[in-house]
């Protein structure tokens, strides 16, 4: 049964067909059909400790790690729980992400929605790519709290081009680990075909940022109407009173009547 539900799962990473060197790109499919896609640029900040130029004292550098291009992953989908996992540098770092969707009742009736509900880094402060004499090294493991982040309505697609940053709490001494997470298009459940994701649900900072951006054209739109409306009523207006006849207001032109 584990043969042939391996021989039904499908993972892709398909990075190298994003023009920004930075986004990867992941597929997973079962029973050949996609199940779970995703598309984002990552990179983790770590504080880790080192010794001082006296060898006594503690400080605390960072380290930059960005998700490779080259990253092994695993997938698993479910009804109501799905998975993505992967792992870069020889397994020095992996990160995996959960996604759960669930119902809840609000004004309108019953309504379902999935999240990120848990995100889990390791990393090994002995690699020394990104780590430069770490003090004690070793595999320690960041994770999230209680997450509900990348909140969707079930049936679409998460999009967010906007930089989030997400807090994890690491067990080297309770140090904060930063995800940065940018250009992110999500869907772990309910893809309609192969390959192709659902209608879009916007973060609030992407709306916000595109309503900015049209805010000054349509109310340039707006003012440009209402003159062209004013301009109007004014040609309206004067031609109207062009075509009355002009009483004279010199009533000494008024001998000639009567």
């Amino acid at each position: 049964a584990a043969a042939r539900l391996a021989a039904e799962q499908e993972v892709e990473n398909l990075s190298g067909l994003s023009p920004n060197p930075e986004k990867d790109i992941f597929v997973v499919r079962e029973n050949r059909t996609t199940c779970l896609m995703a598309e984002f640029a990552a990179k983790f900040i770590v504080p880790y400790d080192v010794w001082a130029s006296n060898y006594v004292d503690l400080i605390t550098e960072q380290a930059d790690i960005p998700l490779s291009r080259g990253a092994e992953m695993k997938g698993k989908c479910g009804t109501n729980e799905s998975e993505l996992e992967l792992s870069w540098l020889d397994q020095a770092y992996t990160l995996k992400l959960s996604f759960l969707k669930e119902g809840h009742n609000t004004s309108r009736g019953p309504e379902a929605s999935w999240r990120l509900s848990r995100i889990q880094f390791t990393y090994d402060t002995s690699e020394r790519t990104y780590f430069k004499d770490a003090v004690s090294p070793g595999k320690h493991t960041a994770s999230s709290h209680r997450l509900s982040a990348l909140v969707t309505p079930a049936g679409r697609s998460y999009e967010c081009q906007a930089q989030q940053t997400i807090s994890l709490v690491s067990s080297d001494h309770q140090k904060s680990v930063q995800l940065l997470l940018s250009e992110v298009r999500l869907q772990p459940f309910d893809i309609p075909a192969d390959f192709v994701f659902s209608e879009e649900h916007k973060c609030p900072v992407d709306q916000r940022e595109q309503l900015e951006e049209t805010l000054p054209l349509i109310l340039g739109l707006i003012l440009g109407l209402v003159i062209v409306i004013t301009l109007g009523i004014y040609h309206i207006h004067h031609k109207l009173t062009a075509s009355q006849v002009q009483i004279p207001r010199d009533r000494s032109q008024y001998k000639h009547m009567g």
